[in-house]
């Protein structure tokens, strides 16, 4: 037998900017959450403005340039005037406008939570064989799989090692887990049985 337990993760914050500033020592910048529109005959070109994490210095990164208006997405170019966070925070962790803007965000400086905070407790008290867990993720922050395991069970980094080494815990279509980076949609296999064996045995192998 099996059960499907969904885990949410949620993201408190967008990722830093790398990038030095021109005005101070300091080399990460914050997405303000709003946009910088400008127009230019018919043309509109559309920024996100970053600041510098010191001195508020600003940096614009660009997300549209010399667009015609009629061609933008009307609920689009109205979330851009309005200085909608949902949209900000779409573009403040897409891989596209790092690439299109030459520059590399943090990721590393993502905090995020786990809802519902499953303990390792809670889920070995199952009497399921089987576990899955479903993976709700909006925003993808390079997130380890090993990482988000560790958390969440409170388990060593050796410890997680050894029951993705031994298949105990798995990742649906075959992906090595080791070097897993988590996504929406992902479903996390895991033995009920043998991982509680596994975890006994690494608790003997300490004392």
């Amino acid at each position: 037998m099996e059960t499907t337990i969904t885990w949410e993760v949620k993201v408190k914050n967008t990722p830093l900017l790398i990038k030095k500033c021109s005005h101070c020592e300091s080399d990460r910048f914050y997405c303000s959450d709003k946009f910088r529109m400008n127009a230019q005959k018919k043309n509109i070109d559309v920024w996100l403005i970053y600041r510098c994490v010191k001195c508020d210095n600003t940096c614009n990164l660009t997300l549209l340039s010399r667009s015609k208006p009629d061609l933008i997405d009307k609920t689009l170019f109205h979330s851009f005037s309005m200085n909608d966070k949902d949209t900000a925070w779409k573009y403040a962790f897409s891989t596209e406008m790092e690439r299109k803007n030459n520059l590399r965000l943090d990721y590393g400086s993502v905090e995020y939570e786990v809802i519902p905070n499953t303990s390792l407790e809670d889920l070995l008290n199952l009497s399921n064989e089987v576990i899955k867990i479903h993976i709700k993720c909006e925003f993808e922050f390079d997130l380890k799989l090993s990482s988000l395991i560790k958390r969440c069970f409170s388990l060593s980094a050796n410890q997680v090692k050894r029951v993705f080494e031994d298949g105990i815990i798995t990742i649906s279509g075959n992906k090595p887990p080791q070097k897993h980076k988590v996504k929406d949609g992902d479903m996390i296999l895991i033995q009920r049985e043998e991982l509680s064996k596994s975890i006994n045995r690494s608790i003997h192998d300490i004392r």
